[in-house]
C-alpha cells in the first residue's frame, strides 16, 4: 500500500490551513465538517470562508504565512498556487513533526485527501495513491449510486442498539447472527420508506426474542475459477458471515481476501499424491467447527457440486443434522473455455457437452469411451494433464479422428492462463513443447478450431510466449 487508510478524529482538534482561495474554501469546509478548530492563513481569504469560520468558530488570519503559525496544529494543509510556499509549508510541517497535505502536490504530502461518500456515521474514502484524484472521483459516484442514503439512519439505529446487543448476548458469534438478521432483515426496507420507528420496533422484538446461543451453519460456496469478478453476490455475503473458512488450493489468493478479515483459516487443500487434510478429515472439520455454533464456510474452487465432493461432504453435514447452504460457482470448464475463446456448444460443430473426469475416487479412469467418441459433441476432462497422452490414444482407439482438435487451458481466467492447442494426435508432443501445470484442463472437439478467430482473454505468460494455433501446425 502507498497509504494507509486512517480515519482521524478532528473534533475540537487545532489545524492550520494555508490559502484563501476556492481550493482552500473546500478544505475548510471538510475539516470544518470534522469538527476541526480550523485557522485559516493568508494575505486575502474568500468571503465564503469567512462565513464558514464564523459558523464552525474557526480563525481567520489575513497576513502572510509564518512558521510559528505551526505550534499546536495537528495537520497542516497548504492550497495555494504559490509553489515556493507550499514548499516551504511541507518543509516546516515535516521538521515539526506534523501531517502536512498539500494540494495537488502528492510528492509534498504526508497524507492525503480521499474522495468521500459520507452517510454518517458510516464513511467511505476512495483513495489512488494521488495518481489518478479524476478515478477516485468516478469511483466515489459509482458508490454513491449504490450506496442508499438511509444507511446513515441504519448506521444511526445500530449504534443505539449496540449496547443492549451486548448485554443480550455474551459472545461474539451471537451478536453477530443478531446483526445478520438486522442487515438482512426488513429493517433495510422499513427505514427505505422512512419507517424509522417501525424499524426501531423490530429490533426491539427481534433482540427479545432471539435466543442468546445460535446454532452453527455451513456454507458451501463456489469460488469460480479465480477471477474475484466471478464471484456471485451472495457467494461474497457469506464469505462476509462466516466466522471460519476451510478452502482448497484452487481458491485464489484475490478470491481468499474478500472472506472476512478476522475470520478463522483453515487451509485443507488436495493436489495429486499429496492431501494437506484428507477428505474424511475435511468433513469432521466441518461437523466440528459447526458443532461449537460458528458459521463455517467451505470454500472450494469453480463449483462444488462438479468434481467438488461437496455431495460427500454435505452427506456428513445431513448425517449430524447440521444446516447448510448451497452457492454455485463458475465451474471451470464454463470459465476455461470462455476465456480461451472456445464456445462448449455451437450448432455448426458441436450440439452437446459432457463433463467428465480424468480420475476416479480409487484413482483409476475407466470411462465410457465408445460413449465419448460421438460426433457433434464437446468433451471437457478435468483432472486429466497428466493422463494427457493416454486420454487422446484412448479417444483415437474408439473412433475419433486424429485430427480432432484438443486445447489444454492452465489457469483459464486468471494471469497465469495459458493456453496449449494441438490435435489427438499432436498434442501430447505439444504439451512436452509448451508444459503446464495442475490444475489445467482439457477440451476435445471441433469448437476448439473457433479459438483462432474468438481468443479474446491472454495470460502474462502468452503475451510472452505465443502458443501454437490449429493453423500453424
Amino acid at each position: 500500500m502507498k497509504y494507509l487508510p486512517l480515519f482521524f478524529d478532528l473534533k475540537t482538534k487545532p489545524c492550520l490551513l494555508v490559502g484563501g482561495g476556492m481550493v482552500a474554501e473546500r478544505k475548510a469546509e471538510l475539516l470544518c465538517r470534522a469538527g476541526a478548530r480550523v485557522r485559516v492563513v493568508a494575505p486575502e481569504i474568500r468571503p465564503e470562508i469567512h462565513t464558514l469560520l464564523d459558523k464552525y468558530d474557526g480563525e481567520a488570519l489575513e497576513q502572510g504565512y509564518q512558521a510559528e503559525m505551526l505550534e499546536g496544529a495537528l495537520l497542516v494543509v497548504a492550497a495555494t498556487d504559490d509553489h515556493a510556499l507550499n514548499v516551504q509549508v511541507h518543509g516546516d510541517a515535516q521538521a515539526a513533526g506534523i501531517p502536512v497535505n498539500v494540494v495537488d502536490s502528492p510528492e509534498l504530502c504526508s497524507f492525503i485527501f480521499p474522495a468521500i461518500v459520507d452517510r454518517s456515521p458510516l464513511m467511505i474514502a476512495v483513495s489512488s495513491g494521488g495518481a489518478s484524484p479524476v478515478l477516485a472521483r468516478m469511483v466515489r459516484a459509482r458508490l454513491e449510486a449504490l450506496i442508499p442514503r438511509y444507511y446513515a439512519d441504519l448506521a444511526n439505529l445500530m449504534g443505539r442498539f449496540r449496547d443492549k446487543v451486548k448485554q443480550r448476548f455474551d459472545n461474539i458469534s451471537s451478536r453477530r447472527a443478531y446483526w445478520e438478521k438486522v442487515l438482512y432483515g426488513p429493517v433495510s426496507d422499513k427505514l427505505a420508506a422512512n419507517q424509522l420507528q417501525d424499524a426501531e420496533a423490530w429490533m426491539e422484538k427481534e433482540l427479545q426474542q432471539s435466543q442468546k446461543e445460535c446454532g452453527g451453519e455451513v456454507y458451501l460456496v463456489g469460488a469460480g475459477p479465480g477471477d474475484p469478478d466471478l464471484l456471485t453476490f451472495k457467494a461474497l455475503r457469506m464469505m462476509q458471515q462466516a466466522d471460519v473458512v476451510l478452502y482448497d488450493r484452487l481458491v485464489s489468493p484475490r478470491v481468499l481476501e474478500l472472506c472476512r478479515r478476522d475470520a478463522e483459516r483453515i487451509y485443507v487443500g488436495k493436489e495429486s499424491g499429496n492431501h494437506a487434510v484428507p477428505q474424511e478429515g475435511i468433513n469432521q472439520l466441518l461437523v466440528e467447527q459447526a458443532l461449537k455454533g460458528h458459521k463455517v464456510l467451505r470454500l472450494k474452487g469453480g463449483d462444488p457440486f462438479i468434481f467438488g465432493r461437496g455431495g460427500e461432504e454435505l452427506e456428513e453435514l445431513f448425517e449430524h443434522q447440521i444446516p447448510f447452504q448451497v452457492v454455485p460457482g463458475i465451474t471451470a470448464a464454463s470459465a476455461c473455455s470462455s476465456y480461451a475463446g472456445i464456445p462448449l456448444t455451437h450448432r455448426n460443430y458441436a450440439q452437446s457437452v459432457k463433463f467428465i473426469t480424468g480420475q476416479l475416487k480409487n484413482r483409476t479412469s475407466d470411462l465410457n469411451w465408445p460413449e465419448l467418441v460421438q460426433e457433434n459433441q464437446t468433451i471437457v476432462f478435468y483432472m486429466g494433464l497428466h493422463r494427457v497422452g493416454h486420454i487422446a490414444k484412448q479417444l483415437v482407439a474408439h473412433g475419433k479422428a486424429p485430427e480432432t482438435p484438443v486445447a489444454l487451458v492452465q489457469g483459464g481466467s486468471t494471469p497465469q492462463q495459458k493456453v496449449v492447442v494441438g490435435t489427438l494426435a499432436t498434442i501430447e508432443q505439444e504439451l512436452e513443447r509448451n508444459p503446464l501445470q495442475p490444475p489445467s484442463l482439457i477440451i476435445v472437439g471441433e469448437v476448439v478450431e473457433l479459438r483462432d478467430k474468438l481468443a479474446w482473454f491472454k495470460g502474462e505468460e502468452e503475451e510472452a510466449h505465443p502458443v501454437l494455433g490449429l493453423r500453424e501446425q
